[in-house]
């Protein structure tokens, strides 16, 4: 976990060979980030339409895009920069569902939202945009985003007993002992589980080597405001904004337009092929830069080129995941999805309700997004910004004359 307090400046350093507690860091990296969300990830892309090849093409992909990034970003910068799929955004994508213009539209706003992060990178007043977002609006729709999928977990026990309670079990007790595995631990209970209750269907694709797949892009207005917008929200919100927190609470203060313009230019190169954003990591980030990846500060950015790597890596079982995870009971998914979002959840809530002045207009953006309210094609994320920022500013303004 972070230290409390903040630690002096790294400066860049020359380093010897590969540090040893580095390369574990960055391997424990690589399979928490990745075991811990993959199934989110995989249901948010199933929602806007992509079928079994184009989720196994945008797994290639965005393992591609976030590997390649951590490694140009850590190297470059001599700091520990881990780089994330935006699980937040995917939990969107989840509960959005289908839009105008089907999986191409999604693929189009997920170019609209590279450029968007590129923009940032160049004119820094947007960047300054998003923060200006009241932190408990932005909180409370992250919370709204999350809330069924985190309820999933529960109702999996009543559709499928026998397995629902099977991963709560195991992610409740290895969480009571070693919490950062309790995610990719249920995770492994739960494809195992997939593997032998679906022997049928065929547990393992034709081929294990997976492929690219080619989506010509689409722009959908519906699809720009009811995704594109959101996403580029909550990925700043939720994603960037704490992963250069993270840093800099253990002393790093990297460049921070070459982050917005390396990240924005590999999602938008893996975007036609069906791969979501990619954006600074907050939780890995704590890892690369916490004293347990090497106790010299100026070793640590070799965790975060390791955990790139290994992202790498797990591009090759793209195949083997969206088979598995799609060839099961959609419900199992949705537990094993909203287990891994419990924790971000709780944050999320907390944060939107801790200020009491701002309660109210945080809850009506909670229920608002939470509720599914759709108009014009515009999900319901959005429109739980609009009524919250309405209620926020009614809740401001004072008559002239009248002090606060």
């Amino acid at each position: 976990m972070p230290s409390s307090t903040p630690m002096a400046r790294h400066d860049d350093a020359p380093t010897g060979g590969l540090s040893f507690p580095a390369a574990g860091t960055g391997l424990l990296v690589a399979l928490v980030g990745y075991a811990s969300s993959v199934a989110v990830v995989i249901q948010g892309l199933a929602a806007v339409g992509a079928d079994t090849a184009q989720i196994t093409s945008g797994l290639v992909a965005v393992g591609l895009s976030m590997g390649l990034a951590a490694i140009v970003l850590a190297t470059r910068q001599r700091k520990p920069i881990s780089v994330a799929w935006t699980t937040p955004g995917m939990a969107l994508l989840a509960a959005t569902g289908p839009v105008a213009g089907g999986f191409p539209a999604a693929v189009g706003a997920f170019l609209t939202v590279a450029a968007l992060v590129m923009l940032t990178g160049f004119w820094t007043s947007l960047g300054r945009w998003i923060a200006a977002i009241p932190k408990p609006l932005a909180n409370a729709m992250l919370a709204g985003i999350l809330l069924k999928l985190c309820l999933a977990p529960f109702a999996a026990m009543t559709q499928a007993p026998g397995l629902g309670l099977l991963v709560l079990a195991v992610w409740a007790v290895v969480g009571r002992f070693a919490r950062l595995y309790a995610v990719p631990t249920a995770v492994a209970v739960a494809l195992g589980a997939m593997a032998l209750t679906a022997p049928d269907t065929g547990a393992l694709p034709a081929s294990l080597w997976p492929s690219l797949t080619l989506v010509a892009p689409v722009f959908t207005w519906e699809a720009l405001v009811g995704i594109a917008l959101p996403l580029f929200v909550v990925t700043m919100a939720s994603q960037n904004i704490p992963g250069l927190t993270v840093l800099a609470t253990f002393g790093y203060t990297p460049r921070v337009p070459p982050l917005f313009l390396v990240t924005g230019a590999f999602s938008a190169l893996s975007a036609p092929f069906g791969a979501p954003t990619v954006n600074l990591a907050a939780i890995t980030a704590a890892m690369c830069a916490g004293p347990d990846a090497d106790p010299r500060p100026e070793r640590r950015w070799q965790a975060a080129v390791v955990g790139g790597l290994g992202y790498i890596a797990f591009a090759g079982l793209a195949a083997v995941t969206a088979t598995l995870v799609l060839r099961s009971p959609p419900i199992l998914i949705e537990a094993v999805a909203g287990l891994a979002l419990i924790g971000a959840f709780g944050g999320a809530l907390l944060g939107a309700v801790q200020a009491e002045d701002e309660r109210v207009p945080a809850l009506v953006t909670l229920l608002v997004t939470a509720s599914g309210l759709s108009f014009f094609g515009v999900g319901s994320a959005f429109w739980g910004l609009v009524f919250g920022g309405a209620m926020h500013a009614l809740h401001r303004w004072r008559p002239a004359g009248k002090p606060a």
